[in-house]
């Protein structure tokens, strides 16, 4: 193929001006963030934003801060224009949120602004509109000291960007969590949102970071988690504070963990690594903690002009950062959840105590009584899900059941030697092939509570769509809303009947509101309902109750794996057992 050379141009200020805005305004959420850094580092006590169609049609921002002086207002939407810094040496020790003078130029390029502020000291404000960049009008007016920025129409002169947005759902929620975020980040300032003219959250500016916990939690999950020590896991430069959850308490998400360094909400992947270091062989498979991290350390020591969004920071010494914070969660986990001290003399009933510690309580399967345990409740046989012919290297044999070792796994005799089958993802197996064959029948059996169950998902739940709600039903829930946020529950499917039911059910609604087309969110749905309504490790079975299993796990299309791929069961042939005994 022939390249014919083209000659070298400038872009034109437009096109450049949108092409650098790309790197700054992803989405809504994008230009909350810089509105709202905007406005803490005008000094404002109480910052204000509403959003419409998840910030595509409008966001709104409105702040008590310091305001913009009237012969600044332009200026303030000129490329590289910035307050907040004056020389190069000034980059290596940044104290404000913003400093690259990039923000408000590429908001205006890529949407239609409206500015009204009054800065400190003026009579009147002034009023600012642009659209692409452009100012198309200018006044002044009278208006209360601080600033309230409009954005209506985002992307609206970029359509390829537009055709990249998510739900209006996702991007409301994207916009939810930063809100709150930096609500945890600042708990003295008030942060308020309203989403399609509905109150979703509202800090009461107190000072108090667990006050904040509560609002964005809820109190029953704010009392469950564990304050860090003030200066916990000091290094001779990292000071890390905060709340980190009990083990027993988690979520099937990783978008709970909250890193603030100098008070800058970040997604790092040193700190996200260094947590989950911490939290190493505390929690269930799958599982992430709710953790609100303050990262403190010399601004010398940290650099934030990484990424143009200034999402991203880079750290001087990763090494004291990572020991610092590894150090501070697990001394706080060891300290009100202790293991044990010495595992080298631990014995097999005492391992089995720190499992059931670890995995069994809230947020698990209630202890079964005669009768509840779900694959005694749902014994008449059902037809396999159509996966697909089974072949002979899919079946099990006929398995003899021996005994259960570690109330985790059963031990298992078949013609060619032991088999050791986990019974949580033996029975998941189970429940998932049963809710598959259920929901392609529109079948699936359904339980009415005996008093319904009002679950708030909290403010960074932004809501599930009708069709959703639909989608739910089929799967044998009965949700309605309920106002405020919460949901009224009636029914559930039978799988979850003795389970922990509001985890439960909010954890299938953050899948449900997670769903953008992207991937069939209706098995996700399934496998979480299989997960939740699954027996536990730890959970002690008698021996008709393991052979149950054992059959209905013969009877599965692919007995073989769990629907999240780890296998179900290990098998030690009879010729490695006789090896092994020296018998060959």
């Amino acid at each position: 193929m022939t390249t014919v050379a083209t000659p070298i141009k400038k872009l034109a200020e437009d096109v450049a001006s949108r092409i650098a805005a790309g790197e700054v305004i992803e989405r809504p959420a994008s230009v909350v963030k810089e509105l709202v850094e905007n406005s803490i580092d005008a000094g404002a006590q109480d910052i204000r934003v509403e959003i419409r169609e998840g910030g595509r049609r409008l966001i709104r921002v409105a702040d008590d801060g310091g305001g913009i002086p009237h012969d600044e207002v332009e200026l303030a939407f000129q490329r590289y224009a910035t307050s907040k810094l004056r020389s190069i040496e000034e980059l290596t020790e940044v104290s404000t949120l913003g400093f690259r003078g990039e923000a408000l130029p590429s908001i205006a390029a890529v949407s239609q602004v409206t500015v009204a502020t009054r800065a400190r000291g003026e009579e009147v404000g002034t009023l600012l509109r642009l659209e692409g960049g452009r100012v198309v009008d200018r006044d002044t007016r009278g208006a209360p000291r601080g600033t309230v920025i409009t954005v209506e129409n985002l992307f609206y002169n970029t359509p390829a960007r537009l055709k990249f947005m998510r739900s209006v759902t996702t991007e409301a929620r994207h916009v939810s969590e930063l809100i709150t975020c930096y609500a945890m980040a600042y708990p003295g300032l008030r942060f308020g949102l309203l989403s399609e003219g509905r109150r979703v959250f509202q800090s009461g500016g107190t000072g108090e970071l667990y006050d904040v916990l509560v609002e964005v939690y809820g109190l029953e999950v704010a009392q469950r988690m564990l304050a860090i020590g003030n200066g916990s896991g000091t290094d001779s430069t990292v000071v890390v504070d905060g709340f980190v959850s009990e083990p027993l308490l988690h979520r099937s998400h990783a978008r709970n963990l909250t890193a603030l360094v100098n008070g800058r909400f970040v997604r790092d992947r040193l700190v996200n690594y260094a947590i989950r270091e911490a939290y190493h062989g505390l929690l269930p498979k799958g599982r992430h903690p709710i953790v609100v991290l303050e990262i403190a350390l010399p601004s010398q020591e940290v650099d934030v002009n990484v990424h143009p969004a200034k999402s991203e920071v880079r750290f001087r010494d990763t090494g004291a950062v990572f020991s610092a914070i590894q150090r501070a969660v697990r001394q706080t986990l060891a300290r009100q959840a202790p293991l044990p001290a010495n595992t080298t003399r631990v014995n097999w009933e005492q391992v089995v105590q720190a499992r059931q510690h670890r995995l069994v309580g809230a947020g698990d399967r209630l202890a079964p009584r005669p009768g509840e345990l779900a694959l005694e409740l749902q014994r008449t046989a059902e037809p396999a899900a159509p996966v697909g012919e089974r072949t002979a290297k899919d079946k099990l044999p006929m398995l003899r059941v021996l005994g259960q070792l570690g109330r985790t796994y059963i031990i298992g005799e078949g013609p060619t030697g032991m088999y050791l089958i986990d019974q949580h993802a033996a029975h998941e197996r189970v429940l998932y092939e049963r809710l598959q064959s259920q929901r392609d029948r529109a079948a699936v059996a359904s339980q009415t509570l005996v008093e319904p169950l009002v679950v708030e998902p909290g403010p960074r739940h932004a809501g599930i769509d009708e069709a959703r709600l639909a989608k739910l039903r089929e799967l044998g829930f009965d949700i309605e809303p309920f106002g405020g946020g919460a949901y009224l529950v009636q029914s559930v499917p039978a799988v979850l009947e003795t389970g922990d039911l509001s985890q439960s059910i909010v954890d299938i609604m953050e899948e449900a509101e997670e769903a953008d087309g992207t991937r069939p969110w209706e098995e996700e749905i399934i496998v979480s309902l299989a997960c939740h309504g699954a027996i536990r490790s730890g959970q002690t079975l008698t021996l008709e109750q393991m052979k149950e299993l054992i059959v209905q796990l013969e009877q599965a299309s692919l007995p073989r794996s769990c629907p999240h791929g780890r296998p179900t069961m290990l098998h030690v042939s009879a010729e490695q057992l006789d090896r092994e005994f020296g018998r060959r």
